[in-house]
């Protein structure tokens, strides 16, 4: 018995691709991958070998497929942040061994849950250039209640600069007149991080 899910697939993917259904490439494609999982995790390389699929085609395809997939993604219990461990916890692999500054926002909602995390700037080896314009009208898009501001020491050592403490008591200052409250400001180093509210900056 066919999959309903799999017909909605293939529906969605012909009609991306301006493809009949019932076309050559369509009945390859589902014949060389007849399953969900399996279409999901076919690659670019895989996906080229299909006569009618070329490179910018399967570029399209698995980026309607991730986008599919982040949209599908359940959403009914959002992150907590409720202290700097749960920060570091949820950015550290991702940035802990990175080799350039990343300033990255976490918008909040009235309850401190997660609603979205936005890298707004990325910068060179040690420093990456953020302006309060970015994180608010990010902020403001997002319907933020609050934002907690992170970033990663690609030396390991997430003592602040100078720098840093002014850019976050400017971020504060400007979430004060905005109505936006900047809860902190995270620094993830190597296996550590930096509050820079916990210790008393903000």
């Amino acid at each position: 018995m066919k999959s309903h899910s799999n017909d909605n697939l293939k529906h969605l993917i012909a009609q991306s691709l301006r493809e009949q259904e019932d076309s050559y490439t369509i009945q390859q494609l589902f014949n060389q991958f007849p399953t969900k999982t399996e279409l999901l995790n076919a690659t670019e390389q895989q996906l080229v070998t299909i006569k009618g699929i070329g490179a910018g085609k399967a570029r399209q395809i698995t980026a309607m497929l991730k986008l599919a997939t982040v949209l599908a993604a359940p959403t009914h219990n959002p992150t907590a942040i409720r202290s700097p461990q749960d920060v570091f916890d949820l950015l550290s692999s991702e940035y802990k061994h990175a080799t350039k500054e990343s300033f990255i926002c976490l918008f909040l909602n009235t309850k401190n849950r997660l609603i979205f995390k936005e890298v707004i700037s990325i910068g060179n080896l040690n420093s990456a250039i953020v302006h309060p314009r970015e994180v608010f009208q990010a902020a403001i898009k997002r319907c933020s209640a609050s934002l907690i501001c992170a970033h990663n020491h690609p030396s390991g050592d997430p003592e602040p600069s100078f720098e840093d403490v002014k850019m976050t008591k400017r971020l504060v200052d400007a979430g004060k007149i905005i109505g936006i409250e900047v809860l902190d400001h995270v620094i993830i180093g190597d296996h550590q991080f930096y509050s820079l509210k916990e210790h008393g900056h903000i």
